[in-house]
């Protein structure tokens, strides 16, 4: 734990989203019983009661603290079109300049470019705001596709759950992905993500009984344990691969193939937590084929090899 940024501010202005801070607060603010030494000393810091959606926030220092924090943390604005506050710029400013990380969640990133921390970075933040920062700032290499993204010691993330997200990649990050994974069943999430995901994934199955895609992504996870191509989701479908992508792209943000290897991954991850099936049982129920097939696919998405995903989950 030598190594981990333990101090934690939260930066906190009015006019701030409480979504984004109440869930940085719970993720790094309660520590999981599985953690074998000491988890984050969490402060709320701002220069006075601040207004964060409907409710009023005493902070516990003032915005000074974040030059000594290991990790800053902003959450998101509610008004972009208006300048954040000086105090706020600077303050992120200087605690960068002492070498804390500092993290944005959602529109938090415009305080972020503010400070100058973002010029000549890839970032992200809520794909109804990328446009507005990339006008705003033309020297931040904005992508509105994906959830976050990490520059090492300056990270940003796209909206809402995105948020979450990051918050337990930096968990990831600081103590590994046994305790991110506790942290995620604590609090009901999907213990990964990767950044690079798309923002828009609506919702995996269409909730209107008569779309186009209703009764084919149910046909589908009933058979992710076969060979299924496009022109066999575009046939089951009755319409043309070129048809069947452009609904995909609507409803899932991404395209048939890509939706299909998530599914097939979400199994593997599934398997791998509840059985102690073989890597080339799972390779076959997941519909991969081969363990070598799995072993790559399941790495790159995931970030470690399906071996030590198994170990980690289960420690």
């Amino acid at each position: 734990m030598s190594s981990v940024p333990r101090s934690v501010a939260v930066a906190t202005t009015d006019g701030m989203l409480h979504f984004e801070l109440a869930l940085a607060y719970e993720v790094f603010g309660s520590a999981p019983d599985a953690v074998p030494g000491p988890w984050y000393d969490v402060r709320v810091c701002g220069t006075h009661a601040v207004r964060v959606g409907r409710f009023l926030l005493e902070p516990d220092c003032g915005l000074d603290r974040l030059a000594h924090a290991g990790t800053v943390i902003v959450p998101a604005l509610a008004d972009v079109g208006e300048d954040p506050p000086a105090d706020l710029v600077e303050a992120v400013r200087a605690a960068h300049e002492s070498g804390a990380r500092v993290v944005s969640l959602c529109t938090g990133a415009f305080v972020l470019a503010a400070a100058g921390l973002l010029d000549g970075l890839r970032a992200t933040t809520h794909w109804a705001h990328t446009e507005e920062l990339a006008a705003r700032h033309p020297r931040v290499k904005v992508d509105p596709d994906v959830l976050y993204i990490d520059n090492g010691n300056v990270l940003t993330s796209a909206g809402k759950a995105a948020a979450m997200d990051l918050c337990l990649h930096l968990v990831r990050r600081d103590h590994g992905s046994a305790i991110a994974n506790v942290v995620a069943r604590r609090l009901v999430v999907p213990p990964h993500r990767a950044g690079g995901q798309a923002q828009f994934v609506t919702t995996p199955v269409p909730s209107q009984d008569g779309h186009p895609l209703a009764g084919l992504l149910t046909w589908v996870m009933r058979r992710l344990d076969r060979p299924l191509t496009v022109e066999d989701l575009a046939r089951q479908a009755n319409m043309s691969s070129r048809h069947l992508a452009r609904h995909f792209r609507s409803v899932t943000g991404t395209t048939p193939l890509q939706w299909l290897l998530t599914q097939r991954i979400r199994r593997a991850q599934e398997l791998l937590e509840s059985t102690d099936d073989s890597i080339d049982a799972i390779a076959s129920a997941a519909g991969m084929g081969t363990a070598t097939t799995l072993r790559r696919h399941f790495h790159r998405t995931i970030g470690v090899p399906p071996d030590a995903y198994r170990r980690t989950f289960r420690a």
